[in-house]
């Protein structure tokens, strides 16, 4: 178990540090040898986990999608508007998240390891799709299609925020993007219950940290 719990460790620490050079430096310009550096393991260790740079890529990419600060809600569309709320609230805070978005946006890198799109998609869609199953949806909308628009409306969204404001402004534009689609995708009855405050993400991160404390001291109980 120790050896496992050292591994997993390890794995963590060279995704961080991939992803910090990444993030700095973009694709092309980041080294192993700096990644190494800055993980402060060795090659072995590094290549036990990953085995090339686009290997390397592809778990930062993939690392942005976890359900750490999901909270199950009534309504789905509220955990959907929850989860494009708390990324707004995490990415200037997580390197994770913000070297995903650049390896995502690196056109030549793209063909090698791939991009968090696909993914971000699918699980909007999902979202989605189980909202209109629960009548939260209105009735001509389209899951997959408004899931593909919304994610390109984010993207440039929290683009124009980091050459605007370095993202100080993200939770802001998140939400007005929200107040602009939601009109058009909800029912009634389901649009006067949403919470798309700017601050949302910050409450919800807070809570499923508060969550995550709670079960902790509830098993060693």
């Amino acid at each position: 178990m120790a050896r496992q719990e050292r591994a997993i460790r390890t794995r963590r620490a060279v995704v961080e540090a991939a992803a910090a050079v990444f993030a700095e430096r973009g694709y092309t310009a980041a080294t192993i040898a700096e990644i190494l550096e800055r993980a402060g393991v060795t090659k072995g260790a590094l290549y036990f986990h990953f085995d090339s740079k686009e290997a390397l890529a592809r778990g930062v990419i993939n690392a942005q999608i976890s359900d750490d600060y999901w909270v199950p809600r009534e309504l789905k569309l509220q955990e959907w508007v929850d989860i494009g709320m708390t990324l707004a609230h995490r990415i200037p805070k997580e390197v994770i998240l913000l070297a995903g978005i650049r390896l995502s946006a690196d056109l030549q890198g793209r063909s090698l390891f791939g991009s968090a799109w696909p993914a971000w998609t699918q699980l909007v869609t999902d979202k989605l799709v189980e909202a209109k199953e629960r009548g939260e949806v209105l009735p001509h909308v389209t899951p997959r299609e408004t899931a593909e628009c919304f994610l390109g409306a984010w993207i440039g969204t929290q683009f124009m925020s980091e050459v605007v404001s370095d993202w100080t402004d993200l939770n802001d534009r998140i939400s007005v993007l929200y107040n602009h689609v939601l009109p058009a995708i909800a029912t009634p009855a389901a649009l006067i219950l949403l919470d798309t405050a700017p601050d949302r993400g910050a409450r919800v991160v807070e809570e499923a940290e508060r969550h995550r404390q709670e079960a902790l001291v509830a098993a060693e109980a």
